[in-house]
């Protein structure tokens, strides 16, 4: 009922461009970084350790997000990234991973913005067959703005008329539209293996280790961009010849936010022939914010897509309908390595 107070209040009175204005001033907004419900779908998002880790050479993938459309605030993001292996001709010891992600986010009636666009590098070292120890590090370029014509104000509002009179004066001036940031994040990924099939990742990611400022005023005092943590686990296990189980999970701090979130999911081996490989995968998840994501996947030889959609549990999302769909998709090349040539651990 409380929320329902507020909202209406924000319509009548023109000031919802005033809280999205706020979050402009990085009192709050800038302190969270996009994410990912599927995270493990977007590895480099978590971790550049992540960077080159993967059964094959080249990796392509993409990432959707999109949530909140039935309130005044939507939010709206994709990534796409390649990164591939490169291996060493001297040593059979480890091997290195490289590649760039590019990220886009918008949100509100302001169509505030960032573009994001990163290298990574990674170096894989094979301590024996069973274990790998990953060191990762990236460097990058982000643009924040927005677009103040979206905006009303309460000084646009007639009593009168009891409405937003948009041609009206505003009374609002900033000193720029649109500031950028150095990116820079480091990362650790271990990896245990049994098989293709049963494996575990402990990693843990770092992002704005400079902690850049991140604000559109001058005159405001000093807002800086917190470090990101990411803490994670992943794990899949070969049940029978035809079920595999995944469980994961993903802690996340970014000062003063915070979130966990786990799941798991089935992966059904529909076909296992050459060149006909079939997988099919459905599983659930929950985050802490109150919200479960239920998702799915399918996986062709060396395509696929999965999706997710998450479902908010709140007072306030059960009312105006906060959800939003994830897609993730991928595509993964394979090359043929001569006779004799050093393969480095071909189960990845």
């Amino acid at each position: 009922m409380q929320h329902r107070v507020i909202l209406e209040k924000l319509k009548s009175i023109g000031t919802i461009a005033t809280i999205v204005c706020i979050m402009s001033a990085f009192q709050h907004l800038n302190a969270q970084d996009f994410h990912y419900s599927q995270f493990y779908n977007a590895p480099m998002s978590v971790n550049p350790a992540l960077t080159g880790i993967f059964n094959g050479d080249e990796r392509l993938s993409g990432s959707l997000r999109d949530q909140w459309r039935s309130v005044p605030v939507p939010w709206f993001n994709f990534s796409v990234g390649y990164d591939r292996k490169f291996y060493s001709k001297k040593s059979t010891k480890g091997f290195f991973g490289g590649g760039v992600y590019f990220n886009y986010d918008k949100q509100g009636d302001s169509n505030l913005t960032l573009a994001n666009i990163n290298l990574s590098g990674s170096y894989t070292r094979i301590l024996n067959r069973n274990n790998l120890l990953t060191l990762g590090a990236l460097v990058g370029y982000s643009s924040r703005g927005f677009d103040p014509s979206g905006l009303t104000w309460d000084r646009q509002w007639d009593q009168a008329r009891n409405e937003v009179v948009r041609g009206a004066g505003s009374g609002e001036t900033f000193e720029f539209e649109r500031f950028g940031f150095v990116e820079t994040g480091l990362g650790l990924n271990y990896r245990w293996q049994k098989s293709t099939r049963t494996k575990l990742d402990l990693g843990l990611g770092a992002f704005h280790l400079t902690t850049p400022t991140a604000k559109f005023n001058v005159a405001t005092n000093e807002q800086s961009l917190p470090i990101r943590l990411s803490f994670y686990g992943i794990y899949s296990r070969e049940l029978t010849d035809k079920l595999d189980l995944q469980l994961d999970a993903l802690y996340q701090n970014q000062s003063p936010y915070d979130e966990l979130l786990f799941g798991g999911y089935l992966n059904f081996y529909l076909n296992q022939q050459r060149g006909k490989e079939f997988q099919f995968r459905v599983g659930v998840g929950y985050r802490t914010r109150k919200a479960i994501f239920p998702k799915v996947g399918l996986e062709f030889n060396n395509f696929f897509i999965a999706a997710s959609y998450d479902i908010y549990l709140d007072e306030f999302s059960a009312e105006h309908g906060g959800g939003g769909p994830e897609l993730h998709l991928r595509y993964i090349i394979k090359h043929v390595k001569p006779l004799g040539k050093f393969k480095a651990c071909p189960i990845f």
